[in-house]
């Protein structure tokens, strides 16, 4: 961020002695003193609004007023960079550099203070990469983008990797419960965050905190295709439109192409307002203006990328199970818990009771097996 120029303050001390500042009055240091503080305070305000003006009236990187604790930072880091901690974006950057694989590829949640709160979502999320078949690692990768003041203090009790993402006049730190104004509009920012993870180099998974990862999925991704989602319902052939896509776990490669998809994606919730992002892409799924730019996009199957919608039914196959087709944030985590039973259950079966595939999931219970948009 670039500072005001000094030069434009110059001028300061002569215009106050040619008001006829009598020396008896005010002895030399005090005028000196008072100079001081009014070419400091003039600084302060310039760049105040230089700041605004850079990051926008409508929504911001994080909480002005609050000295957010962001992510791990080493004293010889903080003495080198010095003011730039100021900035969010470069806040950002680096977290997303930290977390990055060697690929600058990063696995990314979203969290509010409804589902941080202990013995929320967000630790079941956590624990399920521990507890999963070679996920623990991928840990280290995972950034998790708060998007209240509360959430942020939760996450960064619990992981390394936080990143404060604040919204000016919208408070999303309560549930909000599907398709309610304030629901379409964190959906909605947390798709344009994303646009802008890609535009800065990085690639993506994105996954939402209600599923659980249960194996590492990159061996069951594609590895030609720019984008590529998961499906609350799978007809059994990868390129198909008729799948039924679920935004809530994706996996984006960053180049021009996913770029100006998401300007496409995130630009089109005007031409269909009160609806979320998911069923927008539903939508312009069709669109010719993809094959215009050149996207490659794939639809992942729900045999390794399940949910409550249509369950992954091989649990030695199952990568995520998504408590989708369900609504309510106790619902979710009821049975998401029951998962987690039937999962450490799998695990102490011996290899050969596996193979046979004996064990089968326990839900949904409060949750619907009939397939919803959610």
């Amino acid at each position: 961020m670039a500072r005001p120029a000094r030069k434009a303050l110059i001028g300061a001390p002569s215009a106050a002695r040619s008001r006829g500042l009598r020396r008896h009055a005010f002895p030399r240091s005090a005028v000196a003193l008072f100079l001081a503080l009014l070419v400091a305070l003039s600084l302060a305000v310039l760049y105040r609004a230089a700041v605004s003006r850079s990051l926008g009236t409508s929504w911001s990187w994080g909480w002005d007023s609050l000295a957010l604790p962001s992510f791990a930072t080493s004293q010889e880091e903080e003495g080198a960079e010095g003011d730039d901690l100021d900035s969010e974006d470069l806040k950002l950057e680096r977290v997303l550099k930290k977390a990055s694989m060697r690929d600058n590829t990063v696995i990314l949640t979203t969290l509010n203070a409804a589902w941080a709160s202990p013995g929320s979502l967000i630790d079941l999320f956590i624990d399920s990469f521990r507890s999963g078949v070679r996920t623990n690692l991928l840990l280290k990768h995972l950034v998790i983008v708060a998007f209240d003041w509360k959430a942020y203090e939760e996450c960064v009790k619990i992981h390394p990797y936080c990143f404060a993402l604040g919204t000016d006049g919208v408070d999303f730190s309560e549930e909000k419960r599907f398709l309610t104004s304030g629901y379409l509009e964190m959906m909605w920012r947390r798709l344009d965050f994303l646009r802008l993870v890609l535009e800065k180099g990085y690639n993506f998974i994105f996954s939402d905190a209600d599923i659980m990862w249960f194996r590492n999925p990159f061996p069951h991704f594609y590895p030609d295709v720019d984008f590529q989602i998961a499906c609350d319902h799978y007809v059994r052939n990868a390129t198909d439109l008729r799948n039924i896509a679920n935004g809530g776990f994706s996996y984006v490669k960053s180049n021009e192409r996913s770029i100006e998809f998401y300007s496409f994606w995130y630009s089109s919730r005007l031409r269909y307002p009160g609806y979320h992002d998911q069923d927008v892409f539903n939508a312009i799924k069709h669109d010719p203006y993809i094959v215009h730019i050149g996207l490659t996009f794939k639809f992942l199957s729900t045999k390794y990328f399940g949910g409550f919608c249509e369950p992954s039914r091989d649990l030695n196959e199952v990568c995520t199970m998504h408590a989708n087709c369900c609504i309510g944030l106790q619902s979710k985590i009821h049975d998401l818990k029951i998962m987690m039973e039937d999962w450490r259950s799998y695990l102490s079966l011996p290899p050969n009771l596996k193979r046979l595939q004996i064990s089968t999931w326990r839900v949904p219970q409060n949750c619907s097996l009939a397939w919803s948009r959610h």
